[in-house]
This record gives structure tokens, sequence and C-alpha cells, in this order.
């Protein structure tokens, strides 16, 4: 009876599963012991990177991780055994972001010094399975800080610290485009899903949407008091989310332009954000080294990741919304298990 009992202590706190049967009047429970099921905990590190990781990006099978880091190197992992896979080199500066193509098949990465206007950063398109460059992209006149693909993967867009968003034609990398209305270095930027508009926001604690066709400023959103260095829309469209130096992350309405949520709780400032597939969850990397899973309708905290030993720069949800990649300053990119949990 002493040891059933005992046994009955420690399953307190765990799930069941178990069959009973009886021996001379007595019930005799066989139990498994299983671990509470909750999301958070970390499955893998990826090391390799020799210097801060600026931006992490899976595949669209999520079979694959791409991360850019201040080494000037892009890297592809596998996301399951987090095996390096390929290491593209030709960045002569930091190698500030990259994305993934819509079809898996190519790579954008972008380069440059955030904090030199005058030193010119470009973009690089890459084969996602040989590693080959296939394109380089040149026209602005400072640090390229973010890169993104359309939805269609016809376009991409740039922010740069020369205070202009750019779009070209993916394929033959022609300037379509030139964007301007910031009036301080550009830090991010993002295609809305339907490829109509583009967001970016930067230095002067502004987020900004545009036609992606025509270039034409069309909202201008104030709210943060200090850097916005991540945007993400939704993936119905109908949000905008924005995380800022301010230790804020704000969700805005795209129709309206208004501010419908901030969300508080990072004590440092926020570096990226990122919206789970179903649009239901935001994820955003701050320089507290955590990283934090929010409700994104009712603005809860749902998780803190902790792991990271710096400031953690970028952050990206799986297409299955299972697992959440983070990079890191400490040089190192973490898979986390943020599956929901009954």
């Amino acid at each position: 009876m002493q040891n059933i009992t005992k046994r009955f202590t420690r399953w307190l706190g765990a799930r069941s599963l178990g069959t009973g049967f009886a021996i001379g009047g007595w019930i005799v429970v066989s139990v498994a012991l299983v671990r509470p099921l909750m999301g958070g905990q970390e499955t893998l590190t990826l090391i390799g990177h020799t210097d801060q990781v600026h931006s992490v990006a899976f595949s669209p099978d999520g079979k694959w991780l791409a991360s850019a880091s201040r080494d000037q190197t892009v890297k592809v992992w596998n996301a399951a055994t987090g095996q390096q896979s390929l290491t593209l080199k030709g960045h002569i500066e930091v190698a500030s972001s990259v994305s993934f193509s819509p079809d898996g098949k190519r790579l954008v990465s972008a380069s440059g010094y955030a904090l030199e206007p005058n030193r010119p950063g470009e973009v690089k398109v890459w084969d996602a399975v040989t590693g080959q460059k296939l394109l380089t992209l040149k026209g602005h006149t400072g640090g390229v800080n973010s890169v993104a693909f359309s939805a269609d993967g016809q376009r991409l867009a740039s922010a740069s610290s020369d205070q202009t968003v750019k779009v070209w034609d993916a394929t033959s990398g022609r300037e379509l485009l030139t964007l301007k209305g910031h009036t301080n270095f550009v830090l991010t930027v993002a295609f809305s899903p339907d490829g109509k508009r583009l967001a970016s926001a930067g230095y002067d604690h502004t987020v900004k949407t545009w036609d992606a066709a025509t270039g034409q400023e069309l909202r201008t959103l104030k709210g943060h008091t200090h850097f916005v260095e991540g945007v993400a829309f939704s993936p119905d469209g109908q949000r905008l989310v924005s995380a800022s130096y301010d230790q804020t992350v704000k969700i805005w309405d795209t129709t309206t332009g208004k501010e419908s949520l901030t969300l508080k709780g990072h004590a440092i400032a926020l570096m990226g954000v990122a919206f789970s597939p179903d649009g239901k969850r935001l994820a955003s990397a701050s320089g507290d080294r955590t990283v934090k899973v929010w409700d994104a309708a009712t603005g809860q905290e749902l998780l803190t990741l902790k792991g990271h030993t710096s400031w953690v720069r970028s952050v990206a949800f799986s297409p299955d919304g299972q697992r959440l990649a983070s990079a890191s300053g400490d040089g190192t990119v973490k898979l986390w298990d943020v599956m929901p949990r009954p």
C-alpha cells in the first residue's frame, strides 16, 4: 500500500495513462507517468556562425532554415536535425536579413551596416538547393537592413539606411520602384499576403504602408516612441504588427490605420516580430534575451522562451505553427516547440 501511495504522490501534476484489475479484493492500478504537455521547450541549438545571427527564416515546406549573420555568411540548415547543409559566401558586409521564395527554390539575403547611411549595401539572390548565386542587386546608397519576397515570388523589397525602400524584379534584378518618405534609416520591410501593399519602419519611429504597384504612400502609423525594427502582416492581411525599441509590440488595423493593441512585457528593446501561420499568435524577439509568444487577439502573454545568452534579433514560425526559430547575438539559432496545447 505504501508503494501505491508513493506512486500516486509522484503522479500528481502529471497525466496518467493506466488500466486497473482486481487481486484479492484490492484494485491494482498500472500507471504510466507522462510529463505534462507544455509548449516552450527548446528542441535544437544550431551552432556554426562565428558572429551574431541577425535573421532567420523557414522554408515554405518547413524542412529547412536559413540564417544570416554578421560573419558575412548565410547558412542553410536541416530543420529536423540541425545539420548544416549550405554556407553561402559572397557578401562583403554584415548579412543582415534572409528570406525564402514562396516556392522554396530561391533565397534572398541583404547586407550592409545599419549605421552607415553612405556605405552601399546589396541584395543577393541564391539557388536554395545548390547555393549558387543568381543575382546581385545594387542601387541602395546605404546598408540594406531587410529583404522580402512577394507572395508570388516575382518581386523583392529591400529596406535601407539610405531612407528608402526599393522594389525589384526577382527574376531579372531590375529595379522597379524607389519608395521615399521615411526621414531616417529604414530597418524593416514586409509584403502583404496578396502582394498589393508593403509595410516599412525604422529610425523615424513610424510604420508606413505603400501601394506595392505604384509606390504611393498609403498611411503613416504613429504611436511608437523609439526605433521600429520589425513589421509583419497577419496571414489575412487585415492586421499589421510592429516591434519597437520602446519595448512594445503594437497591432494595427490595416484598413483604418488605427492601433488595436499594445503588448507590454519585455524588459528591453524589441528587434523582431512574426505572426503564426493561422494568425492567432505572435512571437517577439528582444534585447532582454527572451522570445515571447502572445495571443494575437487578446494580447495575453502565452510563453516566455529563455535560453539565449545575448539579444534575440529575429523570430520565425514554421509553416505548421508548431515550431519557432530564433536568431541571436550569441551566434546561435534555436528551435522551440510552441505547439498549442489543449
